[in-house]
C-alpha cells in the first residue's frame, strides 16, 4: 500500500487470486481495516467521496484469464492484446451502464464519478489511460490484464466481480467486437456514450439489462432494487437540493461508518 493523493487517503493493492478468494480476501480487508482503525479511536471510510473538496477513493478490478496451463490469455506475443480480451472487454463496455449500479450503490458514489474528475465517465477503454471505464496497463506478457475503474469503495466485492466478470464473458461468448480506444483526455470523446450520472438512472440501466438480470438472478436484483431506491426516496426526501454535488450530512450519517 501507499499514501494516495489527498490527505489519509490511502492505495491498497491486493494480490492477485480466483475471483471467489479474491472477493473474501476484499472483505475480509475491508473488514479488518474497520476492526483496526475503531479500536484506536480512529474511524475509516470506503465510500467514494467522504470530502467534498478532496478526490474520491475508488474500487478498481483487475483481471485476467489463462488457460489450463496457468499461461495468461490476454496478449499476443508482439504486445497486443488478445482476440479474447478484445472480446471479454467489448462485453465489460457493453454493459458498462448496468455494471455502474452494481459497482456504485450509493448516493455518495456518484459523487466521484463526472467528467475532470479522474473517474469514469464514459463506457470507453484506452491504453494505460487514467479517465477511461476500462484502463489496458502497460505491463505485458504474464501480466497483461483488464482493469475496470467504475468500481466504489462502498460495493460489495461479490456483486461487483460477478456482474464484470459475467459481462466479459457474455463479451467472449458472442464475439463482440471492440470499439475504438480513446487517447489522451476522454471525457471529450464523444464517440462513447455517456455512463449514468445519478443512483436512479443506473438502477434504471441495471434493470434493463435482461442478461446481468439474469446472471445474478431475479431475486437478488429485486431486493438491490428495492432497497436502494428507497435510499433514493429517502435521500431526496431529507435533502433540500438532492441535485447538488456537495456531500451531504445525510450521506455522512447514512454511510460513513457502515462502509
Amino acid at each position: 500500500g501507499n499514501h494516495e493523493f489527498c490527505p489519509s487517503q490511502y492505495e491498497i493493492n491486493l494480490w492477485h487470486g480466483d475471483a471467489l478468494d479474491a472477493a473474501d480476501r476484499t472483505f475480509l480487508f475491508k473488514t479488518a481495516v474497520k476492526d483496526v482503525t475503531n479500536r484506536q479511536g480512529i474511524m475509516s471510510t470506503f465510500i467514494g467521496k467522504p470530502f467534498v473538496d478532496e478526490g474520491g477513493s475508488g474500487f478498481h478490478l483487475h483481471f485476467s484469464v489463462t488457460d489450463v496451463n496457468g499461461t495468461n490469455m490476454m496478449g499476443e506475443p508482439n504486445g497486443d492484446l488478445s482476440i479474447i480480451a478484445k472480446r471479454m472487454m467489448a462485453g465489460v463496455l457493453e454493459h458498462a451502464p448496468a455494471l455502474v449500479a452494481f459497482c456504485n450503490p450509493t448516493i455518495n458514489a456518484f459523487k466521484r464519478l463526472g467528467p475532470d474528475t479522474m473517474a469514469p465517465y464514459r463506457a470507453n477503454w484506452g491504453y494505460d489511460n487514467r479517465t477511461t471505464f476500462v484502463r489496458i496497463p502497460p505491463e505485458r506478457g504474464a501480466g497483461t490484464r483488464i482493469e475496470v475503474r467504475i468500481g466504489d469503495g462502498a460495493a460489495n466485492p461479490y456483486v461487483m466481480i460477478a456482474a464484470i466478470l459475467a459481462a466479459a464473458l457474455d463479451g467472449l461468448s458472442r464475439q463482440l467486437d471492440c470499439p475504438p480506444h480513446s487517447e489522451g483526455w476522454s471525457y471529450t470523446d464523444e464517440r462513447q456514450p455517456v455512463l449514468p450520472i445519478t443512483l436512479t438512472e443506473a438502477l434504471d440501466a441495471m434493470r434493463a439489462d435482461y442478461f446481468l438480470v439474469g446472471i445474478l438472478g431475479e431475486p437478488f436484483v429485486q431486493a438491490f432494487e428495492t432497497l436502494k431506491r428507497d435510499e433514493v426516496r429517502r435521500y431526496e426526501e431529507a435533502v433540500e437540493d438532492p441535485s447538488t454535488r456537495e456531500v451531504t450530512q445525510w450521506e455522512i450519517d447514512e454511510y460513513f461508518e457502515d462502509f
